[in-house]
């Protein structure tokens, strides 16, 4: 049973991330994310930006949310218009699957015909979308396979088989449509459902696609941001590099960075550094849905060494133990063997850059929060008001309507505090002014500072 699931493990790997070449975002670019409850209420999108702040302070870009919670690629083309091409978009990141692939339809005799039919109605829905994001040619469209349905967790959650092979069939038709119109695709399913199996063997509980198997916790989406980076073609470029040489008393390396007035004495190793980015701040708070941290997924992604290397290399030390300190601050003690290796000062969450980006990372949450908020009176309108013929009629009928829907609808329910303050412009105005205020905070706040850098000897 295990060498099946190596087996396993080991063809998901090898499947290619992209089918077709995802340029990094450019400054200026205008990024909506077309989603169902992943985007919605995902936290992908958000580290995905996180990154491009720290890791290119000046190269400006906005991202925004466009999912639905619940929606399928049917749903997503009747939106096109008002949620996504409103926004004047320059890239459209396109997902969907979930939902379109079924749910309780796996558990019927005949769920293969029901399978089929599903994919088949996915697939036509998908073919009046890929007509329409041709007609756009403002915008680089790229389609991005699911995250993957876990049937294989020894968790709680019912199991839907068959589930995540449909989700594969849809990936399928999203790939060939990529590959025909040179768009970028990004396959999520299959190199996720690969970590999941990996995790498995250790663990038969482990899943990177939350408790309900379907919506990631908050390491699943950093896997999710990992490989979107990876298929950008970003992995390697390091938030900085430098290499000094303590016996000829010179740099040998200074990539993505500025080392200037290096000092070395017997006592001592002085110079000045400064960064053309910042480390990435990874969060390893829980977070309340599943008991995660972010910080859980770098057991089984290299992010740190693809994404996030800040690396110190000093060769040429006597035998002994240093200690490091930036701007007069102790941050770590090395052996001379680490310190020749190289060592990631993006792991020491005790340096003074790591600190200013980590407020970036808290005040990007906050963005976060405000714009699920909107996504939130934006789900009332596109899930409920669209049906009834009523999408954007804001009037007090409109309200007692919502009310009464959401004394016996748990999802209405779920959002009518949002759509009650949301639905007077002035609040919704307010939440954008808002998250306008605060990118230009983090983009005002995002620069790095040049550091003094000392390693003095703990042995005589």
């Amino acid at each position: 049973m295990k060498r099946t699931i190596l087996l396993g493990v080991t063809l998901l790997l090898l499947y290619p991330v992209r089918a077709q070449s995802v340029q990094p975002f450019r400054h200026g670019d205008r990024v909506a994310l077309v989603g169902n409850s992943i985007t919605h209420g995902g936290r992908y999108h958000a580290y995905l930006w996180l990154y491009y702040m720290t890791h290119f302070p000046n190269r400006r870009i906005t991202l925004y949310n466009c999912g639905i919670g619940g929606d399928m690629a049917g749903g997503m083309l009747q939106r096109l218009t008002t949620d996504v091409f409103s926004k004047d978009p320059t890239i459209i990141f396109l997902t969907f699957g979930m939902n379109d692939s079924g749910y309780a339809e796996f558990l019927q005799s005949n769920s293969n015909e029901l399978a089929d039919k599903n994919v088949a109605r996915s697939h036509k829905d998908y073919q009046l979308i890929e007509e329409e994001l041709t007609r756009y040619r403002k915008a680089k469209k790229v389609i991005i396979s699911s995250s993957p349905y876990d049937e294989t967790a020894k968790i709680s959650a019912p199991v839907y088989p068959g589930k995540n092979n449909t989700i594969l069939r849809i990936a399928d038709f999203q790939r060939a449509s990529a590959l025909t119109n040179q768009w970028g695709f990004i396959d999520l399913t299959r190199p996720i459902t690969a970590l999941n199996l990996k995790g498995q063997q250790q663990d038969s509980t482990f899943t990177l696609t939350g408790k309900d198997r379907i919506h990631p916790d908050v390491d699943g989406y950093l896997a999710m941001t990992y490989f979107i980076l990876k298929a950008q073609g970003l992995a390697g470029d390091p938030v900085a590099r430098v290499g000094i040489d303590v016996q000829g008393a010179k740099v040998f390396q200074s990539a993505n960075c500025t080392v200037s007035k290096l000092s070395v004495s017997p006592s001592h190793i002085r110079f000045h550094y400064l960064a053309n980015a910042l480390p990435f701040p990874i969060d390893t708070a829980f977070s309340s849905w599943n008991s995660r941290r972010a910080s859980d997924a770098l057991k089984w992604i290299p992010f740190m060494e693809e994404f996030n290397n800040e690396r110190f290399i000093i060769s040429g030390l006597k035998k002994g133990d240093y200690l490091l300190r930036i701007n007069g601050d102790s941050i770590g003690v090395w052996s001379h063997q680490q310190l020749a290796q190289g060592i990631n000062l993006a792991l020491q969450t005790n340096t003074p850059q790591y600190r200013q980006a980590e407020a970036l990372r808290i005040l990007n949450e906050d963005r976060w929060m405000l714009e699920m908020k909107l996504r939130g009176y934006y789900w009332i309108q596109y899930m409920y008001f669209r049906d009834k013929g009523m999408l954007f009629n804001d009037d007090p009928a409109a309200v007692a309507d919502v009310t009464r829907e959401a004394t016996h609808n748990i999802y209405v329910a779920a959002h009518l505090e949002n759509y009650l303050k949301g639905h007077h412009k002035a609040v919704r105005d307010g939440w954008i002014a808002e998250m306008q205020a605060l990118t230009n905070k983090i983009y005002a706040n995002n620069k790095p500072r040049q550091q003094e850098i000392e390693i003095v000897p703990l042995t005589p």
